[in-house]
């Protein structure tokens, strides 16, 4: 049955059949392309009983295929549907930290990170500063960077890790599939360096004034910045 131009061909849609005004078109099928009148495309749609669908009309001539309209939209809707499932959607993931997490805090949130960045999604943690907490801003970058240290199998680190505010961000993305990995060896090696690191810097924080940390835990805040840098 020939399709009712006017009830199946919605605004913005295909033209068919007899919308299609120019002199030729070529058509498309699974033997190829040929370029014919477009009367006698029409002609032999009418034999099949199907329709002419113009599916490139910036073509020159313009593309069309003989097939049924109604079929044709219900393909073009399957492709659309499958490309659409195919397309990884990134979402951006939050992980809140305070200032000074616990251990047993720090790894719950570290799975759930480690589960982002395998979907393929992005993750901004942060430290919330609350009150005079704030004075320890130093405590809050050291967590951050063991945490992008902890990840660096699966994430790369977008922006270090950044006071905005009450809260200091840090941004991770997930890597690319098929970029080359670290080995065993020397991502332990690393993973060492960064926890003795990390302990230096933990104590010389707590023993300072909380307003700076000594010039050794500086120097440890500097490794770990080149650590969660690497890859």
């Amino acid at each position: 049955m020939r399709t009712d131009n006017r009830k199946q061909n919605p605004k913005n849609q295909y033209r068919i059949n007899e919308q299609i005004r120019v002199r030729e078109v070529r058509i498309v099928d699974e033997n190829g392309a040929t370029v014919m009148p477009t009367k006698q495309a029409l002609d032999i749609a009418h034999q099949k009983g199907v329709d002419l669908v113009e599916i490139s009309p910036n073509a020159q001539p313009p593309v069309c295929r003989i097939i049924d309209y109604s079929k044709f939209l219900y393909q073009q809707k399957k492709k659309a549907k499958e490309m659409k499932q195919k397309q990884v959607k990134v979402e951006v993931k939050e992980i809140r930290f305070g200032p000074q997490t616990d251990e047993h805090d720090y790894n719950f949130k570290l799975k759930h990170a480690k589960e982002f960045l395998e979907e393929g999604n992005k993750v901004r943690a942060y430290v919330f500063f609350r009150g005079r907490s704030i004075l320890f801003k130093e405590q809050g970058e050291v967590l951050l960077l063991r945490f992008a240290n902890d990840l660096e199998e699966l994430g790369k680190v977008e922006q270090m890790p950044k006071l905005e505010g009450k809260k200091m961000f840090l941004f991770i993305a997930p890597k690319k599939a098929g970029q080359a990995k670290k080995s065993q060896q020397k991502m332990d090696r690393e993973r060492r360096e960064a926890e003795a690191s990390n302990n230096a810097a933990m104590e010389d924080i707590a023993e300072g004034d909380g307003l700076a940390a000594s010039a050794k835990g500086i120097e440890a805040l500097a490794k770990l910045r080149e650590t969660a840098t690497e890859g």
